[in-house]
């Protein structure tokens, strides 16, 4: 079970890492069987089904996002907790609001992630 503890450790350190731009430190949040969707795959011409499957194609994933968007900066709003999930609230690429659904395994480790953006992305 999520506790305020676990989440909020989570949240800060998933935060910091991507703003150090520190591609290990933001893997160490996933677990291997990680499934990913976002609609910034297809966007950024990853894959057409939005959807990134294990642990190496979210390295490519993030590499590649990272390389795009070289003044990424995350700006925590809030973040939510659940059983054993929890949702993080944060601006994003170009000012953009976003909120991410974790669903976490006993280890802590994502294991499903949902991206969601305000404005919304076009998927096709």
């Amino acid at each position: 079970m999520m506790n305020i503890e676990t989440a909020s450790a989570f949240v800060g350190q998933r935060i910091d890492a991507f703003n150090a731009h520190n591609l290990e430190q933001i893997l160490d949040h996933y677990a291997d069987d990680i499934e990913f969707y976002s609609p910034f795959i297809p966007l950024l011409k990853f894959n057409e089904e939005g959807v990134i499957r294990g642990k190496p194609g979210l390295r490519a994933y993030f590499e590649a996002g990272l390389a795009a968007y070289p003044e990424l900066r995350f700006t925590l709003q809030q973040y939510y907790t659940g059983i054993n999930t929890v949702v993080i609230s944060y601006t994003s690429v170009n000012g953009r609001s976003a909120a991410e659904t974790f669903q976490l395994n006993g280890q802590g480790k994502a294991v499903r992630v949902y991206c969601n953006y305000f404005p919304a992305i076009p998927v096709t």
